[in-house]
Formats: structure tokens, C-alpha cells, sequence
């Protein structure tokens, strides 16, 4: 049996290991066949499904032997790797970095649930074009695999709308894109962060109608956010920064006073405003979900605000986007707690 693993530097590096396995099956010869590193986890997790005669998994996260290993107990009970096959419907979350999102949780339990042949992996992506024209558009692809559809997270949320057939109204309104659904020879863009973001908030706090909101970043996420309350009827301010790196109109984050504000979104991915300026404001919003207890919150709450953190609007948009995929609506409850026990792995 000849193994060898190499070094894979971007995600399009899969290519030549994914083919060298098809080749080997097809002349009827027994191969190992390894991308190492962070891009090349998708072999790692595939290549049985494809021939190969075996994969590595460590006993545990502290004894992995190469870059990029997956333990045991994961590629069993997070990505069920003995039961992809060749039909195995694969989704997958393109980001940079994207390894220790908890979406392959929250989407691997919802296949298993609704007893769909489906796996959902992470793609460590740098170059979002090259990964689409090579590995992803059917027209394309180099790969013959079974890919059905995309989460997009940063910093790949608008460059990828350059490679998509066709963009749903939202998503273009918004402007980015953080779904894509490979359907026959054509790659969909939709956008759930904005419904993922409304969705929890109505619950928490009813109608959004001529709210005071203040939204801090100018990201993708930003941008959906912006978009769902004002389609809501809430009066929105941006807050950066850096004014003069946006191209809208923006307010200062530092000189900005948030009192009186019914509620604060926090689009960025730290905690952007101190206890004393958010002092006085309803509702913190951290769209941040790792932790659970961001400081922004903590801070929040020692200035007196209600809070509702980024889990809820992760779920709630992954709900959509599984169902963009496969025709069939998940467990929002089985989706809610797999996230939790991917957050506490």
C-alpha cells in the first residue's frame, strides 16, 4: 500500500490528491493519499469514500501527528465518515479561517436527524475564485464530487458574488452573499445572515418599527443587518473605526455614546465599545458566538443592558441555509444544541 501526504498551502492543492486516489482505484492498486494542513482536511474526511484504503485520525485533540488531523472520535461522530459514500451529498463552510467554526456541528447533526446522506465540512479557503473555477462550478469543476452547496463566512462574503450565475434580490440589495446552492451547471447566492439576524430579535424584543439602532462595523454581516431593519422600519446608524475606509455614510465608533439607543449590534469581530459607552442603551446584540459570554456582553450587562448573543442568529440562518440545500426543513432545537456541544468540545 503506497501512502503519501503532502502539504497542502491552498484548498486547490486537494485537487492533485483527490485524483491521484480516483486514479489508483481505477487501476485496481491500493493508496493513502494525505493533504496536510488545515486546507486539506476535506481529504482527510473524503478519501475512504473515494478509495482510499485508509485515513489517520489521532486518539485525541493533544496527539495528532501531522498538521490538520481530525481525532477519531470526531470523523466518526461529527462527520460520520463511515457512512459517506459516493452519493454523499457535501456542503461545506468556505472562510478563512474556518476550522474551529461550529457549523460542521450544527449542520452534521441536522443531516443525521432528518436522515439525509449528507456531510458538511470546513474549506479553508485564501482565494475564493480559484476555489470556485476549479473545485466548485460544475462547468469547471476538476473534481468529481457530489458538492450541493456553500456557507460563505469572512473575508469571502462579497468576493464571491464575481463567481456566482445567479444572485438572489436580497443578497444583491445587501450585498453579499453567504450561501451558495449548486444546482445542474449553475451556482445560486442567497443571503440568510439578514433573516438569521431578524429572526431572534423579533422574539426578543417584538416590532423593530422606529427603533433607535446603532450598528458597529461596516462587514457583511453589517451590511445584512442594516438591510433587515430598515425593511423592519428602524432608524439605523452605522458606527466604524475608521470613517474614511467605509464607503457610506458612517459615525466614529469612538466618539459615539450609545444611550438612549433601543439597541446596539456589534458586527466586528471584537468587543468594540467600552461599558461606559454603551451605558444607557436597551438591547447588546453580539453577532460574535465563540464564546457564548463574550467581554462585550459581560460589559453590557455591568452597564445595565438586556443581551442576546450570535448563537441564535448562527442557527437560525444555517436553519434556511439546509433547507436551500436539501428541500427539507431541520430541527431548529437539534441544530441549537449541537452547536452547544460543538462550542464545549
Amino acid at each position: 500500500v503506497i501512502k503519501i501526504a503532502v502539504q497542502a498551502n491552498e484548498i486547490v492543492d486537494c485537487i492533485p490528491v483527490f485524483r491521484l486516489i480516483d486514479r489508483a482505484r481505477g487501476e485496481g492498486r491500493e493508496v493513502i493519499a494525505i493533504a496536510m494542513g488545515n486546507a486539506g482536511i476535506a481529504t482527510r474526511i473524503l478519501g475512504p469514500s473515494r478509495g482510499a484504503f485508509l485515513t489517520y485520525g489521532s486518539l485525541d485533540e493533544d496527539s495528532a501527528t501531522a498538521p490538520g488531523q481530525v481525532n477519531a472520535r470526531r470523523l466518526r461522530s461529527l462527520y460520520n465518515i463511515d457512512a459517506i459514500n459516493e452519493e454523499t451529498m457535501i456542503c461545506g463552510l468556505v472562510g478563512k479561517p474556518a476550522v474551529h467554526s461550529v457549523s460542521p456541528h450544527i449542520h452534521n447533526a441536522a443531516f443525521a436527524h432528518e436522515g439525509v446522506n449528507g456531510v458538511y465540512l470546513p474549506f479553508e479557503v485564501s482565494d475564493v475564485s480559484s476555489f470556485v473555477k476549479r473545485m466548485v462550478h460544475p462547468l469547471t469543476s476538476e473534481l468529481n464530487w457530489n458538492l450541493r452547496g456553500l456557507s460563505i463566512t469572512a473575508p469571502h462574503k462579497q468576493t464571491v458574488m464575481e463567481c456566482l450565475d445567479w444572485i438572489d434580490h436580497e443578497a444583491k440589495e445587501i450585498g453579499a452573499v453567504n450561501t451558495v446552492v449548486v444546482e445542474k451547471d449553475r451556482l445560486l447566492g442567497y443571503n440568510t445572515d439578514a433573516a438569521g439576524f431578524i429572526n431572534p430579535l423579533r422574539k426578543r424584543i417584538g416590532s423593530l418599527d422606529g427603533k433607535q439602532v446603532a450598528i458597529i462595523g461596516a462587514g457583511g454581516a453589517a451590511r445584512a443587518a442594516v438591510w433587515a431593519l430598515k425593511r423592519e422600519g428602524a432608524n439605523v446608524k452605522m458606527f466604524v473605526r475608521d470613517v474614511s475606509k467605509v464607503d457610506r455614510p458612517c459615525e466614529p465608533l469612538a466618539s459615539g455614546s450609545f444611550s438612549g439607543y433601543d439597541l446596539v449590534v456589534n458586527a466586528t469581530p471584537v468587543a468594540p465599545a467600552t461599558r461606559e459607552q454603551l451605558r444607557g442603551a436597551r438591547l447588546v446584540y453580539d453577532l460574535v458566538y465563540n464564546p457564548i459570554e463574550t467581554k462585550l456582553l459581560y460589559d453590557a450587562r455591568e452597564a445595565g443592558c438586556k443581551t442576546l448573543g450570535g448563537l441564535e442568529m448562527l442557527v437560525a440562518q444555517a436553519k434556511i441555509q439546509f433547507e436551500l440545500w436539501t428541500g427539507t426543513v431541520p430541527s431548529e432545537s437539534i441544530m441549537y444544541e449541537s452547536a452547544l456541544t460543538g462550542l464545549q468540545s
